[in-house]
């Protein structure tokens, strides 16, 4: 695997990781029942994709694929408790969650169309993008 899939593999385990943290603390002050189960389940999602990117790194490398780091994960978490402290309405979580996933699906697109994709990498890839764009729609109805 060449270097541009590596970096593209590790891009995805960092998409993974923040999604799973900001969507635990979206969590945490969601209050509808089906909005949490369905926050709970792109959790779920997400933590199974980061364990295929993982395997592959790990076949590729060695190592395991490169993770956020501690300060931006602490950025995350801080933007949500601000972005929340004036509306943490189910809506207002809802659309933060929409923006994440969106900035996901961008990523995701500009490196489905931008980079010759090995072909183990690309199935997860397209899963990335799959779900992402699949919970959109999903969360739409708590706007």
């Amino acid at each position: 695997m060449d270097k541009d899939n590596l970096l593209i593999l590790d891009e995805l385990n960092k998409g993974c990781s923040m999604g799973i943290e900001s969507l635990q603390a979206i969590e945490e002050k969601a209050s509808n029942k089906a909005f949490k189960r369905l926050l709970f389940n792109l959790i779920k999602k997400y933590e199974e994709m980061s364990v295929e990117i993982n395997n592959l790194h790990e076949i590729e490398t060695d190592e395991e694929a490169k993770d956020n780091s501690t300060l931006s994960k602490a950025f995350s978490w801080g933007g949500i408790q601000m972005r929340t402290i004036a509306d943490s309405t189910d809506s207002h979580l809802a659309e933060l969650t929409m923006q994440g996933l969106n900035m996901g699906i961008i990523e995701g697109r500009k490196f489905l169309n931008n980079y010759d994709i090995d072909k183990r990498l690309l199935k997860i890839l397209r899963e990335y993008v799959d779900v992402q764009e699949e919970y959109v729609e999903e969360f739409k109805e708590y706007l």
